[in-house]
């Protein structure tokens, strides 16, 4: 039986008890907070649900993640960085991504990103913990992502664009900055061919439980802290 968890103290079951189908499911129920979510990120454990669902817990396995120094540059990419005149800022509209994230798209129906999601991880990105990368042009927000950092990883949560290839940008601004702050890897949580295409690969639970240990115990550089993002 799937593990029901009740609000108050967050107590997760271990990831090994995570079901195969569907892949990673762990637990229901719990609260979407901060304070839950803080619980559940250095365990490798995230959120995802439809609004009006139940709260359910996941850690899937095999794990999608990509190396900071394995992000793939294609020359169409490298291209439309070189044409477009953009501007990196990050931390400085945090909801605003998550509310673009969360707007409809053409190719999905719905999205999980409900208010609830926005208002928990919005009071991460007030702790210091959730960030968002920002691609302006003209003044004009055009594209995104946003997570969160705990030691030397990045959790990746979602992102989006209003113009070609703007979320790109800013993974690649957002990988070549934590490659130069020695951050270990970014979590991409569940592999699609998105982001097999810019580098993204596989690995088993067990590794990433072994990451996810290692990297929470480092310090590092504070990058979220510094003013250009230009490379």
């Amino acid at each position: 039986m799937l593990p029901w968890l009740e609000p108050g103290t967050p107590a997760f079951p271990p990831t090994g008890w995570a079901l195969d189908e569907p892949n990673g499911l762990l637990a229901a129920g719990g609260e979407l907070t901060a304070d839950w979510l803080m619980a559940a990120y250095p365990q490798g454990i995230f959120p995802w649900f439809n609004e009006g669902e139940p709260i359910l817990w996941w850690s899937p396995s095999p794990r999608c993640v990509l190396y900071p120094d394995q992000f793939h540059l294609s020359k169409s990419l490298r291209k439309r960085i070189r044409q477009l005149k953009y501007e990196i800022r990050v931390d400085t509209s945090f909801r605003e991504v998550m509310q673009a994230c969360a707007a409809p798209r053409a190719t999905q129906d719905g999205t999980w990103i409900s208010p609830a999601f926005i208002q928990a991880y919005s009071q991460l990105a007030k702790r210091g913990v959730a960030h968002s990368v920002e691609l302006w042009v003209d003044d004009e927000l055009v594209g995104g992502l946003y997570g969160l950092a705990l030691g030397k990883l990045f959790f990746g949560e979602s992102m989006f664009s209003k113009t070609p290839d703007a979320s790109k940008i800013c993974l690649y601004h957002l990988a070549e900055m934590l490659r130069k702050a020695d951050y270990a890897v970014i979590d991409c949580q569940v592999y699609n061919p998105h982001l097999h295409s810019l580098g993204a690969t596989e690995i088993e639970r067990s590794t990433f439980n072994q990451l996810l240990v290692g990297c929470q115990q480092a310090a590092t550089e504070d990058v979220w802290k510094q003013k250009d993002w230009s490379l």
